[in-house]
């Protein structure tokens, strides 16, 4: 890959973030700032890869200092009353969350891959569902193992084996939008994004998931992989952020639903306006289309 010049060559469209001391928290970190506090104490590392073990990565495929936990396997979303893709039950991720050895005291970072969009959104679903559940001091590391790697980042033969602690849960219910929130939306006018790809959001195709193509009525489209450069490893820039955001007519600080399938794209469109952007009247429809449009009554455009 072309990793060694990522960051130049995307400067006109994607950054990476800047430079942070250890104790600041930022929605996005660079690999040389993982490199500098990997070790600290206070500091633990979630590599969310999926299929490592797959990989012609040789003897060194884990990030020193990681703990794993697959997006796709360790338990980060379940069907819930036939609904997929949603965040478990709060005892139940709390549960998860302390068996990697994570407290309240602690500053995650979650590593995805960062190959594109669409596997970047499995770290900004686990982004959302800290945030969500209350703890404020997470980010990601911007790129992955794509920026890590090339930045010649410390790769290790096995994965940090964690001990489980007790991680405490404080739920805020603004990040995450019901079905009946949605309703209330449309009633109410309050925008809704979808962030599914141009051709779902038109009806031309559907998630298996989804009962029927379509979106939600009134919804304004903003494909996920623009806020991603899959070329270059790394998230859009604040501004360009507005510049989506603006001509869909979404104002800065105008409260919005974020939606998709499933709520896996919807984190991607949610980060990007909320926490890149800066827009905290921004919540994530987590039942999506997937919960939308399995009763007929509802609307669908």
């Amino acid at each position: 890959m072309r990793l060694a010049s990522l960051a130049a060559a995307a400067a006109f469209l994607v950054a990476a973030p800047v430079l942070v001391q250890a104790q600041d928290v930022t929605p996005l970190v660079t690999a040389e700032w993982l490199k500098a506090h990997a070790g600290d104490e206070n500091v633990k590392i979630i590599d969310i890869r999926d299929n490592i073990a797959e990989t012609d990565l040789g003897e060194l495929p884990y990030i020193a200092d990681a703990v794993v936990a697959p997006y796709a396997s360790y338990g980060w979303r379940s069907e819930v009353q036939g609904v997929p893709g949603q965040i478990p039950g709060d005892e139940e991720i709390a549960d998860l969350i302390g068996g990697l050895g994570i407290d309240g005291d602690d500053h995650v970072v979650i590593v995805p891959w960062g190959t594109d969009s669409s596997e970047f959104g499995g770290a900004t679903r686990v982004y959302w569902t800290f945030k969500y559940l209350g703890h404020d001091a997470v980010s990601i590391l911007d790129g992955g193992w794509r920026q890590y790697d090339a930045a010649g980042g410390e790769r290790v033969a096995e994965a940090v084996v964690p001990t489980a602690v007790e991680f405490p849960i404080n739920v805020r219910p603004e990040f995450r939008a019901t079905t009946a929130d949605v309703e209330a939306a449309l009633a109410a006018g309050t925008p809704l994004i979808d962030g599914r790809p141009e051709e779902q959001f038109l009806g031309q195709s559907k998630s298996p998931v989804v009962r029927i193509e379509g979106t939600i009525p009134g919804a304004q489209n903003i494909p996920h992989s623009k806020f991603y450069s899959a070329d270059y490893a790394s998230f859009a820039l604040p501004e360009t952020v507005a510049t989506l955001t603006q001509a869909v007519g979404l104002e800065q600080d105008e409260k919005n639903i974020v939606f998709c399938n499933t709520g896996h794209w919807a984190s991607i469109a949610w980060f990007a306006l909320s926490e890149v952007g800066g827009n905290k009247n921004t919540a994530m429809y987590d039942g999506s289309m997937a919960e939308w449009a399995a009763d007929p009554a509802r609307p669908i455009q």
